[in-house]
């Protein structure tokens, strides 16, 4: 969790539940813990909160006289509340699936050293 706050850049656009990332990185320990338990519910529920859900979407010119849809881009504002979660989520999926794999591989191996 610090890890990913860490490199939140600062200075950047809010998603819904505007809170800066600046403001992340402040949190100090309490902040950190109500953060690991707001995961940890909406890992266990499954449920997650509304603005979490939700990104507010921006259509930027690319070109000055931008006229067509190809002549925009377009950028997703994310809660960085939402980020954060979204980022630990990943990497805790990805050190299971690395240990499952790890294990196919281990079990793949004897099988073969077996004959079978």
């Amino acid at each position: 969790m610090e890890k990913a706050i860490k490199e939140m850049r600062n200075r950047k656009s809010t998603g819904d539940d505007d809170v800066p990332g600046d403001v992340l990185k402040v949190l100090g320990e309490g902040g950190l813990k109500i953060l690991i338990q707001l995961i940890n519910t909406i890992y266990e529920t499954g449920e997650r909160p509304k603005d979490f859900k939700e990104v507010t979407m921006i259509a930027l010119k690319k070109k000055t006289q931008a006229t067509k849809c190809s002549d925009h881009c377009t950028i997703g504002l994310i809660a960085n509340t939402a980020k954060i979660i979204s980022n630990n989520l990943e990497e805790g999926l990805k050190g299971k699936l690395r240990l499952y794999l790890e294990k196919i591989s281990l079990d793949l191996e004897e099988e073969k050293e077996l004959g079978m």
